[in-house]
């Protein structure tokens, strides 16, 4: 899987990186590869299966929508 980051200088010093195909998914590093590599764990996070989301109503449909 390929994912666009965006590496942004912070203020403090570091780079911030950013997934915006991910919302929410946001890590920080005192080096572009620091921060690359804590965005990669990030993003393994963010994708892992969680429990809460395999408990579903028996009333729950999962639709695909197309925009």
């Amino acid at each position: 899987m390929k994912l666009r980051v965006v590496l942004e200088p912070s203020d403090e010093g570091g780079y911030t990186a950013i997934v915006p195909a991910l919302p929410g998914c946001i890590s920080e590093g005192d080096t572009r590869e620091e921060a690359l590599s804590n965005v990669q764990e990030a993003i393994r996070l963010y994708l892992e299966p969680v429990e809460d989301d395999e408990a579903l109503s028996p009333h729950a449909e999962v639709v695909e929508i197309a925009l």
